[in-house]
């Protein structure tokens, strides 16, 4: 049933029934641009996929940065490697899809304009840049902003659990081949409480991950990243929610600890940077009735979530002579 009008926003008018789901998809402005977008990082994540799969069938180091960033050119010259590429593409595309779909849903839902997601193919070692949604209306309540703030993390980990798990079965011991590779990917708590269960005894550093899991290691740095109680990132929009004008505070004092987060790892200084300067502020929502014992369940499970996913140092290189941010 669509929702009825909020109590602070009366509706005396005649009953008004929304789209169809189906008309509100294929009515989208520039539909084209989003299968675009869509396909273009399917591309991309299916092209890396397929070195990934190609190294973990071979045994050969995860990542060597000068030969698998030609995987691009590769797919190119010779479409048909592409197969060996789906299973870490359509893992990953899954849960970004996943994701941007339970803010789209919410925003239907709430009858809010909203675009259809942008996906960002880009050719790096993991394919993406991910992907966002617009808003295109005003959103009238917090009620409506914290449920379209969290719909995304939960739906996106929701389909997480088992790509990983998935991933994480069919994933190997090799014992050293970490140290052979030229990038390392620290490993969220929910990664790493999988392997001392799956393998126990072993060293992060030895479980060579199927790409499988790595497309699910992926969507997990992304929800972490998307949780940051900051601006208009999705945790801004649930801290806002639940905490209103004082979400500027929350913000500022998250920047303060990825700033510190950044003498373990430097590229946070340059997020929280950025964030600093331009994503401390959020648009204002006037109807502030709180939000409920269930949507304030809802945010400690979020919390939750965060807290299992979040990288403290996510990316590290080898030099050499030892690994650095």
């Amino acid at each position: 049933m669509y929702p009825q009008p909020d109590e602070a926003f009366p509706y005396s008018g005649p009953y008004w029934a929304p789209p169809s789901l189906a008309r509100t998809l294929l009515s989208q402005p520039r539909l084209w641009l989003h299968l675009l977008l869509f396909f273009a990082t399917l591309f991309t994540t299916t092209a890396l996929g397929a070195r990934l799969q190609y190294n973990f069938t071979h045994q050969l180091p995860p990542f060597d940065l000068e030969q698998d960033l030609t995987a691009f050119s590769d797919a190119l010259r010779e479409p048909r490697m592409l197969a060996e590429g789906l299973p870490y593409a359509l893992a990953l595309m899954l849960v970004l899809l996943a994701h941007e779909a339970g803010h789209w849903l919410a925003c239907y839902y709430h009858n809010i304009d909203a675009s259809l997601p942008y996906f960002l193919p880009a050719p790096t070692f993991i394919g993406t840049f991910g992907a966002f949604i617009r808003f295109r209306s005003a959103v009238k309540s917090r009620r409506e902003l914290f449920d379209v703030g969290v719909a995304g993390p939960l739906a996106g980990f929701l389909f997480v659990i088992p790509v990983l798990g998935i991933g994480m079965a069919l994933s190997r011991v090799v014992p050293g081949i970490g140290q052979q590779s030229e990038i390392q990917f620290g490993a969220p708590l929910l990664v790493r409480l999988l392997e001392m269960w799956l393998f126990p005894g072993v060293p992060s550093e030895d479980i060579y991950l199927h790409p499988v899991a790595r497309a699910a290691w992926v969507g997990l740095l992304a929800t972490s990243l998307n949780l940051l109680p900051i601006g208009q990132l999705d945790g801004g929009h649930i801290v806002y929610a639940c905490f209103g004008e004082r979400h500027r505070a929350i913000s500022t004092a998250a920047i303060g600890v990825m700033a510190l987060l950044g003498f373990l790892y430097w590229p946070w200084w340059v997020w929280a940077a950025i964030l600093f300067f331009i994503g401390r502020r959020h648009f204002h929502v006037y109807d502030v009735a709180p939000l409920g014992p269930g949507r304030r369940r809802v945010f400690v499970l979020t919390a939750a979530i965060f807290a299992l996913s979040f990288i403290p140092a996510p990316v590290l290189y080898n030099n050499g002579q030892g690994w650095l941010p």
